[in-house]
């Protein structure tokens, strides 16, 4: 299948500029290359398990998958889905330096490698993706993410999603 007509499967849920605004679905506009790489690579191997993109990720190929990691890489990110609330996301930022988000995510929360660009990610979508952390239902998780949020609240997940939001 061409690149532009993977991009267009892509774009239906992710946004077709990489700005999803499909509820709880993440937008990958600004991800870094390599983070999109083994993220899709881990999910066409069916280490990380996400049944809506099995589909789509199945018959990838490595090229495909890094033209489509380059292509969202290139893309500007922009804030989608619910506004944060300025006083979730102050609670946020003080967990977050407590939590210490910004050694592997980096100061601005942009993400490089494989470490995800999570600001200005949607709301809905972090604060899933942190319970999964949590509760440990996120196949082929990053055992460091499950530890960094282990014990939290869902109200202190929620700080997190709205202070990354804010970013």
């Amino acid at each position: 299948m061409a690149l532009g007509a993977r991009l267009a499967q892509c774009g239906a849920c992710h946004g077709e500029d990489g700005n999803s605004r499909m509820e709880k679905t993440p937008s990958l506009a600004g991800q870094p290359k390599f983070f999109v790489v083994n993220q899709l690579i881990l999910m066409r191997e069916g280490v990380r398990k996400v049944a809506v993109m099995m589909p789509f990720v199945k018959d990838l190929t490595d090229s495909d998958i890094e033209a489509l990691a380059e292509h969202y890489a290139r893309l500007t990110p922009e804030l989608t889905g619910a506004r944060p609330d300025p006083a979730l996301a102050a609670r946020g930022a003080e967990l977050a330096n407590r939590l210490r988000c910004a050694s592997c995510h980096g100061p601005s929360l942009g993400g490089h490698q494989q470490m995800p660009r999570i600001a200005g990610q949607r709301i809905d979508y972090m604060f899933e993706a942190l319970k999964a952390y949590r509760d440990n239902t996120r196949s082929g998780a990053d055992t460091l993410m499950s530890a960094a949020v282990y014990g939290l609240s869902d109200a202190q997940l929620n700080a997190l999603a709205h202070y990354a939001a804010s970013r």
